[in-house]
């Protein structure tokens, strides 16, 4: 790991054949240095792009994990690395943009401290907490457990992989598929968006 890394002018596809290390031989170094030159610089651009310090930490960390498990798909001749993993960042946090801007319901009634709401209101949202808790009894317990972790206590997807003891992969799997389901349970009949 002494070997400096590129500047302007100097060894510019050292990172490009570092990732093919990676893919070719699962080479543990190459993807060290990768990590050490790209993670700080990733959490970084995260941090000025508007995630909190822990987010942009988390986003870095799985945008690392991406380029170590997808590093057969770098292609030298398309992108340099930068660009590359970098793009994994953006398209990481516009996912996590995407999945923010379609809350969930909750499950149970929350009133806000002095808000007043209207009975109709009160009923409302009575029947969607027990559509949504109905919708719930139909998923898997393993979905279930995802989605509780994720939406109710706002766990980042990596603690929850840790915590699961199960590759962030999956994660995001049950989550996406439990998404769908709910969506599939939860929209009225004939209503398509």
């Amino acid at each position: 790991m002494s070997r400096p890394e590129p500047e302007h002018g100097r060894d510019l596809q050292l990172h490009d054949r570092l990732i093919e290390a990676v893919a070719l031989d699962r080479d543990r170094e190459a993807f060290a240095r990768l990590f050490q030159y790209f993670a700080p610089r990733l959490k970084a651009w995260l941090i000025k792009a508007g995630a909190t310090p822990g987010a942009a930490e988390d986003f870095a960390q799985d945008a690392m994990l991406t380029v170590w498990r997808k590093a057969d798909l770098f292609d030298a001749r398309k992108a340099r690395a930068a660009t590359w993993i970098f793009t994994i960042a953006r398209n990481k946090r516009l996912d996590m943009l995407r999945r923010e801007a379609r809350p969930l319901p909750t499950p149970e009634i929350e009133l806000a401290g002095e808000e007043v709401r209207r009975p109709d209101e009160i009923v409302s949202m009575s029947e969607d907490a027990a559509r949504v808790h109905n919708a719930l009894a139909r998923l898997s317990p393993d979905q279930v457990e995802v989605l509780r972790l994720a939406f109710f206590l706002d766990n980042p997807h990596s603690e929850i992989a840790r915590r699961l003891d199960l590759p962030l992969g999956t994660v995001k799997s049950r989550i996406r598929n439990a998404m769908i389901k709910l969506r599939l349970i939860l929209e009225p009949a004939g209503e398509t968006s």
